[in-house]
């Protein structure tokens, strides 16, 4: 082989290794676990992580503020609760008892800092037996 046949071919395969790490590292980058609250606290090997919870807003401790774009509550699980706070534009839908999906990452102090927060869509897109169960919750 040629000295510039070489050349070429290591500089093909140094081009191609690197692609394949940045697609690597883009795609593990954008994965998020969702977990419910009671397996988020239950379960440590996550608390580390970003993550996607899911849970009900608390009937109690709810601060919001929309014009600080700030929102504080309490995310509830079936027997769990862990405290949230949420950076960004709060949805109208937003209410104690609501099913909410938050994304974020623990802090030190075991606080859920958000930054994403969703809403589930009103009642009345549900089936009428995911609505009794949720009646019942609160």
């Amino acid at each position: 082989m040629t000295h510039v046949r070489m050349k070429m071919l290591v500089a093909g395969l140094v081009l191609i290794a690197s692609v394949g790490y940045l697609a690597v590292a883009g795609v593990k980058s954008g994965w998020v676990y969702y977990l419910h609250v009671d397996d988020f606290v239950q379960d440590s090997s996550y608390q580390d992580r970003r993550v996607r919870l899911f849970g009900l807003v608390a009937n109690e401790n709810i601060e919001v503020a929309p014009e600080l774009l700030t929102a504080k509550f309490d995310l509830r699980g079936e027997s769990i609760s862990i405290p949230v706070n949420y950076k960004g534009v709060v949805p109208d839908t937003f209410k104690p008892g609501g099913e909410v999906m938050v994304e974020g990452k623990l802090d030190e102090a075991g606080v859920f800092q958000a930054d994403t927060l969703m809403t589930k869509c009103a009642s009345k897109y549900q089936s009428e037996e995911h609505a009794k169960r949720l009646e019942e919750a609160q």
